[in-house]
């Protein structure tokens, strides 16, 4: 039987294979999407050297950070954000990913008032821009990254996408490239970003010769989610 632990070896030496024929020659950090996953799956993930988790759902996440106390876990938050949960996302995590306006920033930002550390943040961009999906659209970017770069609690470090789905390599590689065009072009307006937030289980190779610093990777680890969600998912509502 495959184990998470095989699982994360196996995605380990494809990121690594993956960065040495990146034209970029960047590190490429795995986060570890635990999204509807227990917190034993977590706790195994660690075990065999994971120490980086991103949520979707903050109430889920808060139990779980509730059960794994003991361990050193770096969180990250990475689904929509709706105004009522930005105080409890602000204090108990060190990265939020998904940060598609300003008044979510602002909210964070005073959430984090009383942490010394700032919240390392990144701008969620819609490239494709499809209506379903959350993200700044990509003329209105710069205008937003000015403003949380002046937010004294925060701190932005780059951008976070999740394009069109696609099997088609061609494909994922050219929407991710428009996602580094836009990077690249806050890099060049002067804003010090360092963190490229793209690629799922389904497209990491090509997120990653396109630049990506951290790949958002779920199934391909913990396996396929269950399809009933807990009683903590569903009264959560920020995704």
């Amino acid at each position: 039987m495959t184990t998470i632990s095989n699982r994360l070896q196996d995605i380990l030496a494809t990121i690594q294979s993956a960065e040495a024929a990146s034209a970029y020659h960047q590190h490429v950090e795995l986060l570890a999407v635990s999204k509807a996953q227990p917190a034993s799956a977590i706790r195994e993930a660690y075990t065999a050297g994971q120490t980086i988790f991103g949520e979707n759902y903050s109430q889920e996440a808060l139990e779980k950070q509730k059960q794994l106390t003991d361990l050193a876990i770096e969180w990250h938050f990475i689904g929509p954000i709706q105004s009522n949960k930005t105080q409890l996302i602000g204090q108990n995590f060190s990265w939020v990913h998904s940060v598609d306006r300003l008044k979510i920033a602002q909210r964070l930002n005073d959430a984090r008032a009383s942490i010394k550390m700032p919240l390392n943040v990144c701008i969620q961009v819609n490239v494709s821009n499809e209506d379903t999906k959350s993200g700044v659209l990509p003329d209105q970017l710069e205008t937003l990254a000015e403003a949380i770069s002046l937010l004294p609690n925060l701190k932005l470090r780059g951008l976070m996408a999740i394009p069109a789905p696609s099997i088609d390599p061609a494909q994922q590689i050219a929407q991710f490239a428009q996602v580094r065009e836009c990077y690249d072009a806050l890099i060049r307006r002067g804003f010090a970003l360092d963190t490229l937030s793209i690629g799922m289980s389904n497209d990491y190779e090509s997120a990653i010769s396109q630049g990506a610093t951290i790949v958002r990777i779920g199934s391909a680890l913990f396996g396929a989610r269950a399809n009933v969600k807990n009683t903590a998912l569903s009264t959560n509502n920020d995704t």
